[in-house]
């Protein structure tokens, strides 16, 4: 199995490698959604069967699968408590970046990052080089910084401002179409979501 490999069988699923590391053993893959995860997901089971988290349970299936074939072993952001720390992982593979609004930061995706497991495989896989450069130090407008409406991210992320907002008919735009600092990165627009996509991550944050 190679790294491209890998890669191939992933996108096949509608997922996205967005990091890669070596730990003390092994390989550590981040997966995360890409182009053509919608649709793949939508005419899930788990999508259509109207029980709880059908998110994290199609990717609990579909990611297990993955690990199952490979003999790897499988980690997801709900395990827990204690959790997996995928902001650390994230960040030791010099794909991601800490945003100035405090968010994790890709180079590819920008600011739509939405991990969806990690795969530690057994082999040693050759992989890409990454930057330790984060792309908001080429970013001189950093139109992040004040796409919030009520400023829920100056400094330390105010949920409750943010909620009270996207529950508000004012706050219809974000709702429905996702956070107007993530939509604002210039990377995320290049990498693109569909709206139904971010409304679908908006209303689950909501009613968390």
């Amino acid at each position: 199995m190679s790294y491209e490999a890998l890669k191939t069988e992933a996108r096949s699923h509608g997922l996205f490698i967005m990091g890669a590391m070596h730990p003390d053993t092994g390989t550590l893959i981040l997966l995360g959604t890409g182009e053509g995860f919608w649709p793949i997901f939508t005419s899930s089971v788990e999508y259509e069967d109207d029980q709880p988290d059908p998110l994290d349970r199609w990717s609990k299936r579909v990611i297990g699968d993955m690990a199952a074939k490979h003999n790897a072993e499988c980690h997801f952001p709900s395990d827990g408590p204690p959790y997996p720390p995928f902001i650390t992982w994230a960040l030791n593979s010099e794909r991601f970046h800490s945003s100035p609004i405090n968010m994790l930061v890709h180079d590819q995706a920008g600011l739509m990052v939405s991990l969806r497991g990690a795969l530690h495989i057994p082999e040693r896989l050759t992989i890409p080089g990454a930057s330790a450069e984060s792309p908001c130090d080429k970013c001189t407008d950093q139109p992040c910084r004040t796409a919030c409406p009520v400023d829920a991210l100056n400094g330390s992320y105010d949920v409750p401002a943010c909620k009270a907002w996207i529950a508000s008919p004012k706050g219809a735009s974000c709702l429905t179409g996702g956070c107007l600092a993530r939509r604002a990165c210039p990377l995320s627009q290049s990498h693109g979501r569909l709206a139904e996509q971010s409304a679908f991550h908006m209303e689950a944050f909501l009613n968390s």
